[in-house]
C-alpha cells in the first residue's frame, strides 16, 4: 500500500508538505503542488479517511439519505445538493431508505460511525425524533424535504398540502366527481400531506367521492397494478380521475389504463406529483404538481453549510410551494 512517505520521497519533499497539499493546499506553492499531484497520480496514493478524521476532527464527507433513490425526483435533488457541497470542498455519500423508517435508522447509524461532517435527510418519518437525537449528539442534520416543519431541525419546507389541494381543485373544476388517490404507505410524511390536502378540497364539494388505494411503494410496477385494477372495474364504477402521489406511480397507472383500452383523459383524468423529466414525454403527457427539485437541493446544502460555519444562512425559513403543470392527461375544464 502506498503511503504518504512514499509520495514525499518521490516528490522530493517532506511528508508534512504532502499533508499540506492534501489538507491545506493554500500553503503549498503551485510548482510543488504540481509535482506532488503528478506523484500521487503515478503511485495511485489514496489518503486514509480515518487518519484525516483523527487529525482534523472532520471527514470532509456529508451523508445524504433520501426516501427512494429509484425516483428521478430525488436524483435531481441529490445532484443539486452535491454540486453546492462540492463547491465547498465536501464530498457526498448517498443512500436510500426505500420509504422505510427502519432503513433510515440503519443509515443514520452508519453515517455517525463514519463521522460525517453532517447529514442531509429526506425523511419518510413525520416524527423525526431520532434525527433530533443525531443532531444533538453533534452531527448536524438538515431536512431536505420537510413537509410538516420539525421543531429543532433546520430544513427546506415544502407545502405538500398545497400541492394536493391544487391537484384536487383542478380535477373538480373539470367536472370530475369520482376521484381516487393512488398513494403509498401511511408512514411517509410527504405523500400523507399530499393526500390530506387533496381530501380537504374533495370533502368540501357536494357529490364528490374519494377512494384511496395504498401500495407498498410508489414505483412503476405497483402503479401499473393500480391501473389494471381500474381497468377490471365496470365502467360505471370506475373513478373518473386519479391523483397519484408521485409521477412514477402515475406513469404506471397511465400505462395500464391505455393498454386496457381506457381513455386518458376521456374516461379517466390523471394527475401525478413531482414533474420528473419523463412526465412531459409519456404517451399522454402527464399533468402533475411540480416541485423545484434543484432549488430544494441547493437550499438544503446551504443550510448545512451554514451549520458547518461555511456560509451565512439566509434569514427566515426556506419554503417552497409546489405548482400545478397542466398537460394532456388532465387538461382542465376547457377540454372534455
Amino acid at each position: 500500500m502506498v503511503s504518504i512517505h512514499d509520495v514525499a520521497r518521490d516528490a522530493g519533499v517532506s511528508a508534512g508538505t504532502v499533508s499540506n497539499f492534501l489538507n491545506r493546499p493554500h500553503k503549498v506553492s503551485p510548482a510543488t503542488s504540481s509535482r506532488i499531484r503528478a506523484v500521487v497520480e503515478e503511485l495511485g496514493y489514496v489518503p486514509r479517511l480515518s487518519a484525516r478524521q483523527l487529525r482534523w476532527g472532520r471527514s470532509g464527507v456529508v451523508g445524504m439519505c433520501v426516501v427512494n433513490a429509484a425516483n428521478p425526483y430525488f436524483a435531481d435533488v441529490v445532484a443539486a445538493a452535491e454540486g453546492a457541497l462540492e463547491e465547498a470542498g465536501l464530498s457526498v455519500v448517498v443512500s436510500s431508505a426505500h420509504e422505510s423508517a427502519r432503513k433510515q435508522t440503519t443509515l443514520l447509524g452508519l453515517f455517525e460511525q463514519m463521522r460525517v461532517d453532517g447529514v442531509l435527510v429526506a425523511t419518510p418519518d413525520a416524527e423525526a425524533a431520532e434525527l433530533r437525537e443525531v443532531d444533538g449528539r453533534g452531527t448536524p442534520v438538515v431536512l431536505v424535504d420537510d413537509g410538516g416543519g420539525q421543531d429543532g431541525l433546520d430544513g427546506v419546507l415544502v407545502d405538500h398540502r398545497a400541492g394536493g389541494r391544487a391537484a384536487a381543485h383542478h380535477l373538480l373544476a373539470s367536472g370530475r366527481r369520482r376521484l381516487m388517490v393512488a398513494t403509498g404507505p401511511r408512514g411517509v410524511q410527504q405523500t400523507a400531506r399530499r393526500e390530506e390536502g387533496f381530501r380537504e378540497v374533495v370533502a368540501a364539494v357536494p357529490g364528490a367521492t374519494l377512494e384511496v388505494v395504498r401500495s407498498p411503494d410508489l414505483g412503476l410496477g405497483l402503479g401499473e397494478a393500480v391501473g389494471r385494477a381500474i381497468v377490471a372495474t365496470p365502467a360505471r364504477e370506475r373513478p373518473d380521475a386519479v391523483f397519484a402521489t408521485n409521477d412514477m406511480h402515475a406513469l404506471g397507472v397511465e400505462h395500464a389504463l391505455l393498454s386496457g383500452g381506457v381513455r386518458v383523459p376521456g374516461d379517466v383524468a390523471l394527475v401525478g406529483y413531482d414533474d420528473i423529466p419523463y412526465a412531459a414525454y409519456s404517451a399522454v403527457p402527464l399533468t402533475t404538481v411540480r416541485q423545484p427539485r434543484a432549488a430544494i437541493g441547493r437550499a438544503a446544502a446551504r443550510l448545512l453549510l451554514a451549520r458547518l460555519g461555511r456560509e451565512v444562512a439566509d434569514t427566515g425559513p426556506v419554503a417552497h410551494v409546489p405548482e400545478l403543470v397542466v398537460r394532456a392527461s388532465a387538461p382542465g375544464p376547457a377540454i372534455s
